[in-house]
């Protein structure tokens, strides 16, 4: 892959994106959903561990059984979203690796590790919880992702009896653009950034 994108896509992605708070009230349907996953599974993760694991919530039950979690500014916008993400990841990721990384024993790096399960699990799964958002507003949803929310509250709402903990929290949906924020500064390349 050589070529680069267009600048219309790199804004989209990146430069014009923005975090939103207030949506519009449309709906986000299954085949969306899907498709953002499908592309977000493409992106790399170490030994194809693919530790992150996703639970849609959209119904009104469902965003009645997440709401009591939120901190109290994160309550109106995710009430309010079409679609919240819980982005978690699974500790017993490595059981999958015999299908995903097949040409080695993958699984035996990890079983009985927990420092290192925990460890991949999580930065894999961060990652990817990355990959999604940018998957999503490649397919024309807006985003806003939160860590203000109770997991050990979410954890045993939505995943009691698995290996799952959830991560953050991800609003999809498409966001009012009037509502927004000035953009938040960003520093520059030499602030935070070195050649060596």
């Amino acid at each position: 892959m050589t070529d680069i994108l267009n600048d219309e896509s790199l804004d989209r992605l990146f430069r014009a994106a923005r975090t939103h708070n207030v949506w519009r009230d449309e709906p986000v349907g299954d085949v969306l959903l899907q498709a953002i996953y499908d592309l977000a599974k493409m992106a790399p993760t170490s030994a194809n561990c693919q530790p992150m694991r996703l639970l849609f919530v959209r119904s009104p039950d469902a965003k009645a059984r997440l709401k009591p979690h939120l901190s109290d500014g994160n309550v109106d916008k995710t009430m309010a979203a079409p679609v919240t993400v819980i982005v978690g990841y699974d500790l017993k990721f490595y059981d999958e690796l015999p299908r995903l990384f097949p040409h080695t024993d993958a699984r035996a790096w990890f079983a009985g590790n927990d420092a290192k399960i925990l460890e991949t699990a999580f930065r894999n799964g961060s990652l990817q919880g990355a990959y999604l958002m940018i998957a999503a507003r490649a397919l024309g949803l807006d985003v806003g992702a939160m860590s203000g929310f109770d997991t050990a509250g979410v954890d045993a709402e939505f995943f009691a009896g698995t290996s799952i903990k959830s991560n953050f929290l991800c609003n999809l949906g498409y966001g009012d653009p009037g509502k927004l924020h000035e953009r938040a500064p960003r520093p520059d390349f030499d602030d935070f950034c070195q050649i060596l």
